[in-house]
């Protein structure tokens, strides 16, 4: 998938408008809270944890952000319900490589899928932590950090 730039502008706002599982998973296995004090940005993710399986069974986020933040997240959850932890992690590190401009989803191999869209995001240093929150935050859960993540 290549860049473009108005199709991430479409995805970014209807991802913040109508956020893809913004909820509480109550109970979940895992959660963990994540901030980014330059934005504001405010999140917590839920899990539910096949830990046999090493399964992310559902996954889901409550919180407040700017636009990125929360389409950024409620893309991550829809990307990764259903996908193994091991694929979770990888898919992290592919995605802050990208948004830090260190891969390029259009000439190496990768496995982000329609996350690419936040290709541009390279551009706009001061824009890759809010784009980035969700996935510290979701380390944090599979990790169990009780004291919660922060992109400081």
């Amino acid at each position: 998938m290549s860049y473009d730039n108005e199709l991430y502008q479409q995805v970014i706002l209807d991802h913040n408008r109508k956020p893809r599982n913004f909820r509480e998973i109550n109970p979940a296995s895992h959660s963990c809270h994540g901030v980014n004090p330059l934005c504001g940005d405010d999140i917590t993710v839920f899990l539910n944890v096949d830990e046999e399986e090493s399964l992310i069974k559902e996954v889901s986020f409550l919180g407040s952000g700017c636009a990125i933040s929360k389409a950024s997240t409620s893309l991550m959850t829809t990307f990764l319900k259903g996908k193994k932890i091991d694929v979770a992690r990888k898919t992290k590190e592919e995605f802050h490589k990208m948004i830090l401009g260190e891969l390029d989803p259009e000439q190496e191999e990768h496995s982000l899928g329609k996350l690419t869209l936040f290709m541009g995001i390279r551009e706009y240093p001061s824009r890759t932590k809010c784009a980035s929150l969700a996935w510290h935050t979701l380390i944090g859960a599979l990790d169990r950090k009780h004291e919660g993540v922060s992109t400081e």
